[in-house]
């Protein structure tokens, strides 16, 4: 009874004692970009009745959309944090904690991490491109540098990342103890992905700095780093290979100094 009062004012407050710091920060955060939904309900309501009186405001439609957009994708990490997203599992509820939680650790790490992390890779190129361009509205008079908005779309998938770990962590903390190296190999492919981004974009970085004929990043994925790996009849990227290898060291690096403080 108490658990359902409280998720009545707030979800975030459910199992608290359970959360950690990255799924407290994310909750303070979400609770804070609230606010953003009825200054759109006023911005819906402002702008419908001024259509009716004739006087339409491009500004207040590109308002609507910038703030419907940040708030929704700060509303999916909290959803993830507090478990308030929908399920349409109908098995899930009969199963039990320890199956359930493998399936929440597969479901964030091996699935959801990995989409999020891409839409933050593609995402970004957004960013800068409209910051390069100072991408306003296409109507004289919206809102413009939209370089905002797109920024904090990147910025807003870096939140959902830290709320898929964080209650990754959390996850994993009711299983066995969430040292690091067991972090990263339980979430392997996340793992690899992120390493292989780190990797991509530090080859990249190094070859328009010390390149004088490489000046953009479709140029410097030219290089013979970024050609493919042939196994017989298979063929994989080299930087994947790079993070396949750096992957397993960094695990193992991780267990020795986790050996080390004990």
């Amino acid at each position: 009874m108490e658990d359902f009062k409280v998720a009545i004012s707030d979800p975030g407050e459910i199992g608290r004692k359970d959360q950690n710091r990255g799924d407290r920060f994310i909750v303070h955060l979400s609770n804070l970009f609230a606010w953003l939904f009825p200054i759109l309900m006023l911005a819906i309501c402002a702008q419908v009745v001024l259509r009716q009186m004739g006087h339409n405001q491009a500004w207040l439609d590109d308002l609507q959309w910038w703030l419907y957009g940040v708030a929704v994708l700060i509303g999916i990490a909290y959803a993830v944090t507090t478990g308030s997203h929908v399920r349409v599992d109908i098995f899930y509820d009969n199963f039990a904690k320890k199956k359930r939680l493998i399936i929440d650790i597969i479901a964030l790490v091996w699935l959801f991490f990995p989409f999020i992390l891409l839409c933050w890779d593609v995402t970004l190129d957004y960013a800068l491109t409209a910051i390069i361009a100072d991408e306003g509205s296409s109507s004289p008079n919206g809102l413009h540098n939209l370089w905002i908005l797109k920024s904090l779309m990147n910025l807003s998938f870096i939140v959902i990342m830290v709320a898929i770990w964080s209650a990754y962590v959390r996850h994993l903390s009711q299983l066995t103890r969430p040292l690091l190296w067991k972090q990263l190999l339980f979430a392997l492919p996340s793992t690899v992905f992120g390493i292989q981004l780190i990797i991509w974009y530090a080859c990249v970085g190094w070859l328009m700095v010390t390149d004088p004929e490489v000046d953009s990043i479709r140029t410097a994925t030219r290089a013979a780093i970024f050609d493919d790996l042939e196994f017989g009849p298979w063929e994989m990227k080299k930087t994947i290979a790079l993070a396949l290898v750096a992957s397993v060291i960094v695990i193992v690096v991780a267990r020795l100094f986790a050996r080390k403080e004990r």
